[in-house]
C-alpha cells in the first residue's frame, strides 16, 4: 500500500474516533473551562493578547493553546465543541506524526502497531476528546525530541535544530517553562549517556543545542514583547512575576488540594495507559538485532519517560494529566515489543500476562460496576461522611441493569484476547486494540454524561438559568470557571466589583471578585450565589441572603 493511502486511513480514523460528540457533555471544572473561558473573553474584550479570567487578567498559562480555542470558536461558536476541537485537530495530527516517526525509526509495521496501540490507550485516546492544554503542549515537545535526535543522522544539523527550538518554543508558548525545565533534564541526562556509551560526543555538535535553546526562547518573547509594548512595562513585571510564583508553588506545594504520594503517577500510568502498559514489562537483557537509529531513540524514549515520571513524582501537586508526556515514550516501548511478538517466535513474559490479565479485568469490573453504584446508591450514602457526596448522589440519573453488559463484554473480550495471543499474537491483539476502542468510546459517549450529572450538571444548569440577564452570579466557598463561561458573563462596569487578592507579604497582587461587597454591599445589581450543601448554614445565616433552592449537593441562593 503507498503511503499516501497509509496517511489518508490515518486520517480518516482519527477524524472518526475523535471529532463526532465533542460537545455532548458540558465542560469539566477547573481545567476545560479554565481555558475555553479565557478564549471566551479575549472575543468578548478582543484583547487577544492578554488572558483573562473574570476579565481581569490571568497569569497562569501562556496563550497558545487559547488563541487556538479562539479561532476554533469563530468557527464553531462559543460552546463545547469548539472548545474541544483542537486538541481533536491535535489527536488526528499525533496519529499521523507517530505512523511517520514510526516509519523512520523502525519500520512501517512497527509504526502501524504504534499508531493502533495509541488509538487504543484510554488517557491518551481520552485526553484527545477534552479541552486542555496537555495534548497539544505534549505533541510539540515529542516533536522537538524528534528534531534532537534526527541530529545524529541527518546532514541538515542546522534545520533539525532550528525545527527542534521552533517546537520547543511552542511548547514553551503553550504551557510555560516546564517545557524547559523537561527538555533540559531529559538532554542533559541523554548527552552524560551518551558521553559514557561513545566515550565522547563524537557525533554530536554543542553549537546546535544552543541554536536549539535561542529558538526555543524566541515565541515567548515575541508574546511578551508585544505584550508589554501594547499593555506597559508593568504589565510585563507583573505578569512575569505571578507567572514564575504560581510555577514553583505547584513544583513545591500541594496546589488546589491535589496532593498525593510519591508512586501517585506510576499508578496512573499502570492503570491509565492500559494495555500499553502492560508490555513495557516484556522488556529483557536480550539483545535484539537493531538499527543505531532505533537503539538511539529507544534511549530517548527510556529517558523521556523516567525524566517525566520522576519529575512529577516529585512535584507536590498531583494531578492525572501531569503525567501525559510519558504516553509518547510508553506507547513507543510497547509498540516496539508488539511488532516482535508479532513477527519473531516469542512468548509473552509473565508480568506482561499478569497486568493484561489483571488491569483489564479490574477496569472491566469497574465500568460493569458503574450502573450497579447508580442503581443502588442509597445503600452508600450510610457509608459516605461527606455532605456534598451525598448531595451529588442524590441526582435522578437513569440507570438500568443491562448497562453492566459493557463491562461483563469487555472482560470477556479481554480473556478471549488473551488466549488468542497465545496462539496467535497479531490476531489476538488486533481483536484487544478494536475492543479497547469500542469500550473507551462507549464510555465517553454513554457513561460520562451520567457521571457529569452526579458532579457538577446542577451547578451548570443554575449558571446557564442567567444567561443574558444582567446579574451578578457569584461561587461562595468554591472556586468554579463554570460561574463565568455558562452564565456568559461580560465585563463588569461597577469599579466596586473588584478587590486586590494581597500575598502573604502584606502586597496588592491580583485583582479578584470583590466577595464581601457582593455579599453585603451596595451592589447595582441583583446577585446570585451558590454554595455547596457543607456551607450552606454559614450563608444561609446572613440576613441579607435568601435561599432559593438546591439541587445535588448545591444550594442557590440570591441578596435580599
Amino acid at each position: 500500500m503507498p503511503n499516501y493511502l497509509r496517511y489518508i486511513i490515518i486520517i480518516l480514523a482519527g477524524a472518526l474516533l475523535f471529532f463526532p460528540f465533542l460537545g455532548q457533555v458540558h465542560l469539566f471544572d477547573w481545567d476545560e473551562i479554565n481555558f475555553a473561558e479565557c478564549a471566551r473573553e479575549m472575543m468578548v474584550s478582543k484583547d487577544y493578547l492578554r488572558a483573562q479570567i473574570d476579565f481581569m487578567p490571568f497569569w497562569e498559562k501562556p496563550p497558545l493553546f487559547i488563541w487556538m480555542q479562539v479561532l476554533s470558536m469563530k468557527v464553531f461558536g462559543v460552546g463545547e465543541f469548539a472548545a474541544r476541537f483542537p486538541n481533536a485537530l491535535i489527536g488526528v495530527i499525533t496519529l499521523v506524526t507517530l505512523f511517520y516517526v514510526g516509519k523512520r525509526v523502525v519500520n512501517k509495521q512497527m509504526a502501524g502497531w504504534w499508531v493502533l496501540l495509541y488509538a487504543a490507550t484510554w488517557l491518551p485516546h481520552f485526553y484527545f476528546k477534552s479541552g486542555i492544554i496537555d495534548p497539544t503542549f505534549n505533541l510539540f515537545i515529542f516533536l522537538a525530541f524528534f528534531q534532537v535526535y534526527l541530529l545524529r543522522f541527518s546532514d541538515r544539523k542546522l534545520l533539525h535544530a532550528l525545527l527542534a527550538g521552533l517546537f520547543l518554543g511552542l511548547a514553551v508558548l503553550t504551557k510555560g517553562p516546564a517545557a524547559i525545565l523537561i527538555a533540559g533534564l531529559a538532554l542533559a541526562t541523554y548527552l552524560v549517556v551518551y558521553l559514557v556509551v561513545n566515550k565522547g560526543l563524537r557525533d554530536v555538535k554543542l553549537k546546535y543545542f544552543i541554536v536549539v535553546g535561542i529558538c526555543a526562547l524566541l515565541p515567548m518573547l515575541a508574546w511578551l514583547i508585544t505584550a508589554v509594548t501594547a499593555n506597559g512595562a508593568a504589565y510585563g513585571k507583573w505578569f512575569l512575576h505571578e507567572f514564575f510564583t504560581y510555577q514553583v508553588r505547584l513544583f513545591s506545594t500541594e496546589d488546589s488540594d491535589h496532593g498525593g504520594p510519591f508512586f501517585y503517577h506510576f499508578i496512573v500510568l499502570l492503570l491509565g495507559c492500559f494495555p500499553a502498559s502492560a508490555f513495557v514489562f516484556q522488556y529483557s537483557k536480550r539483545k535484539h538485532e537493531s538499527s543505531e537509529r532505533q537503539t538511539d531513540f529507544t534511549m530517548w524514549m527510556w529517558i523521556l519517560f523516567w525524566v517525566v515520571l520522576i519529575l512529577f513524582s516529585i512535584v507536590k501537586t498531583k494531578i492525572v494529566h501531569y503525567s501525559s508526556l510519558c504516553y509518547f515514550p510508553l506507547t513507543f516501548l510497547a509498540a516496539v515489543q508488539m511488532y516482535r511478538l508479532s513477527s519473531e517466535p516469542s512468548r509473552l513474559k509473565g508480568a506482561v500476562k499478569t497486568v493484561l490479565l489483571v488491569v483489564g479485568s479490574l477496569i472491566a469490573i469497574l465500568i460493569a460496576a458503574i450502573p450497579l453504584v447508580g442503581l443502588n446508591k442509597q445503600k452508600l450514602v450510610p457509608y459516605i461522611a461527606d455532605p456534598f457526596a451525598v448531595g451529588n448522589l442524590g441526582a435522578n440519573v437513569p440507570w438500568s441493569y443491562t448497562e453492566c453488559l459493557w463491562g461483563i463484554v469487555y472482560l470477556a473480550g479481554i480473556w478471549v484476547a488473551f488466549v488468542l495471543m497465545r496462539r496467535n499474537f497479531r490476531n489476538g491483539m488486533l481483536l484487544l486494540c478494536s475492543l479497547q476502542i469500542v469500550i473507551i468510546q462507549a464510555t465517553v459517549i454513554h457513561f460520562t454524561p451520567k457521571v457529569e450529572a452526579y458532579s457538577q450538571k446542577a451547578a451548570i444548569d443554575y449558571y446557564k438559568s442567567f444567561q443574558g440577564k444582567d446579574v451578578y452570579v457569584h461561587a461562595l466557598g468554591f472556586k468554579s470557571y463554570a460561574a463565568f463561561f455558562y452564565t456568559q458573563k461580560q465585563p463588569a462596569t461597577n469599579a466596586d466589583y473588584r478587590s486586590l487578592r494581597v500575598d502573604k507579604n502584606g502586597k496588592d497582587v491580583q485583582p479578584i471578585a470583590n466577595e464581601p461587597w457582593l455579599l453585603s454591599g451596595e451592589v447595582d445589581k441583583q446577585a446570585y450565589f451558590i454554595c455547596k450543601v457543607q456551607d450552606s448554614a454559614r450563608y444561609a445565616a446572613l440576613p441579607q441572603l435568601e435561599v432559593t433552592g438546591g439541587r445535588n449537593g448545591f444550594i442557590f441562593l440570591k441578596r435580599k
